[in-house]
């Protein structure tokens, strides 16, 4: 197979290109040694008052997702892959999160959203509600709601923003918003009779009834705004792609009438997200595709934007509030990469949220923005098999199996759809293309969609107060540590002293200034 050959030549450079340095010990003292300087820094703990806040959140990011994405992107750019650093590796406190739901042992998305969005642990497939509610049960919703870190941005007087590359009423950002015992209720399209007879609202009502005036909302997911089988603007002759809303209501025109006076914009491609002016921009709407935005790797550069230009535009919206902002940014598609068994997918998308967050990290500062990465859950993915250094990460082990003399990739699936016999055997990926974008990596138990994985997940942490993120914490601990950073929500009394002094004082925004500008240029 050529994929082979070129794996073993690109083994062979890197190799070559690496030994002369790493053979001598000096190499990996002076590393260690500098290391060592720079951790101990830390020893001056960051007690300054967040002015902003922003959760990156990986859908399905597990450790070994982390690990495989920071190869992908050394070898992204010519290196090894093993030794390069992802903007996350570089956040100076890391602690691992317990992701279990309170009715499941291996999480969902819906009931994870609750846990480190609304400080509270849920049941699977519920949103922005407590345990007690039942999933798919309207009349458990009522008395059973839980608020958002993002609810308790909006009320302190901050700008908030959700940016995602699914659906926005999807499991993750709906928590952020929504109070609803079904994450699959999209719009009343996909509610029983019996819960819309109920009062029950679906997911994307209640994104723009909720918490009026969101200031940055961006992701897909516009046929659930639209009336049914109204047209699609994009896709006008997709059926699939029409609107869905049984009730008729146009959300988004509604969003447009309610924001034309208040410097509001919606948008549906790259070309006019990217020829706004932010500065003459206090609200926007972006919905960039009916349903899910597209892998990155199959992203059309010309009319869709990146998970990086649609933070970059939010921030650059929400950080004129001088009080702060509170932006939520999903890379949503690692999940479905996962599901789907489609490594080079997920990993991709992972490579590109990690742009994001470098992108972000150049628009703030650590003064004053908490900045946290972490995921909802891991997935049955591994990757091993004794491979060489260098090896591309979508290559094959250096030996076949000695079971059924075949050979095999490193990454594997635990279980999901790549499982595959042929004429009663395991099929032999040197026969096939297993560098294709959407090759399905081999599984070990035949399912049509692969599952999350359960153990804990890592959260890696930057800015004032990042050091209470250590050990290893229930996943709802998170919001409370973000708020408390930034006082708002339940727990504000350390924010003044007892002679009514600020406590957590604001950071030196001029000092700040300079540390951001020096950074750039260094």
């Amino acid at each position: 197979c050529a994929c082979h050959s070129y794996q073993t030549v690109l083994k062979v450079k890197v190799v070559l290109k690496l030994s002369s340095q790493e053979k001598d010990p000096m190499f990996w003292n002076r590393w260690a040694q500098q290391t060592l300087k720079n951790a101990l820094t830390l020893q001056t703990l960051n007690t300054n008052k967040a002015k902003n806040l922003i959760l990156f959140l990986g859908d399905g990011m597990g450790v070994p997702t982390v690990t495989a994405a920071r190869i992908l992107k050394g070898q992204l750019n010519g290196q090894s892959g093993e030794e390069t650093r992802l903007e996350m590796d570089k956040f100076p406190f890391v602690s691992l999160a317990k992701t279990y739901n309170t009715n499941a042992q291996v999480p969902d998305s819906a009931g994870t959203a609750t846990a480190y969005l609304c400080g509270v642990k849920a049941n699977e497939g519920t949103v922005g509600v407590s345990a007690a509610a039942v999933r798919s049960q309207c009349n458990t919703t009522k008395g059973n709601e839980v608020t958002s870190i993002l609810r308790w941005a909006k009320d302190s007087g901050k700008s908030v923003g959700i940016v995602t590359t699914t659906r926005v009423n999807h499991a993750t950002p709906s928590a952020a918003y929504a109070h609803s015992v079904d994450r699959d209720w999209y719009s009343d399209n996909e509610m029983p009779p019996e819960a819309l007879q109920a009062g029950c609202k679906d997911i994307a009502r209640q994104l723009f009834e909720n918490i009026p005036d969101i200031d940055v909302i961006m992701g897909g997911g516009r046929k659930f705004m639209f009336p049914k089988n109204q047209s699609d603007v994009e896709y006008p002759d997709v059926l699939k792609h029409s609107g869905t809303r049984k009730d008729e209501r146009n959300l988004v025109q509604e969003w447009k009438d309610k924001m034309k006076d208040k410097k509001g914009y919606y948008v549906w491609n790259k070309k006019q997200l990217l020829s706004l002016n932010p500065n003459n921009v206090d609200y926007l709407l972006g919905l960039f595709e009916p349903s899910d935005l597209t892998y990155d790797l199959e992203r059309n550069t010309d009319t869709d934007p990146s998970l990086t230009e649609m933070v970059d535009v939010a921030i650059k919206i929400l950080r004129k509030n001088p009080s702060g902002f509170y932006l939520l940014v999903e890379g949503g598609r690692i999940d479905h990469g996962h599901h789907e068994g489609k490594a080079k997918q997920a990993l991709h998308e992972a490579v590109e949220m990690d742009r994001a967050i470098g992108r972000a990290g150049l628009m703030t500062s650590i003064h004053d923005t908490l900045t946290i990465v972490t995921a909802d859950h891991s997935h049955v993915f591994s990757f091993g098999g004794y491979t060489a250094r260098g090896n591309t990460i979508f290559g094959l082990a250096p030996m076949v199996s000695d079971v059924d003399q075949k050979p095999f990739t490193s990454i594997l699936y635990g279980n999901g759809p790549g499982y595959k016999l042929v004429t009663g055997a395991r099929e032999n990926v040197s026969t096939i293309d297993y560098q294709d974008n959407n090759y399905q990596a081999q599984a070990a138990v035949p399912l049509s969609m692969e599952t999350h994985g359960g153990e804990d997940v890592a959260v890696f942490a930057k800015g004032p107060l990042a050091h209470l993120l250590h050990g290893v914490h229930e996943q709802n601990y998170i919001p409370h540590v973000m708020a408390y950073a930034a006082c708002i929500g339940q727990n504000r009394d350390h924010c003044l002293s007892r002679d009514g002094a600020a406590a957590l004082k604001p950071a030196l925004s001029v000092m700040a200034a300079i540390l951001t500008v020096t950074r750039l240029l260094c």
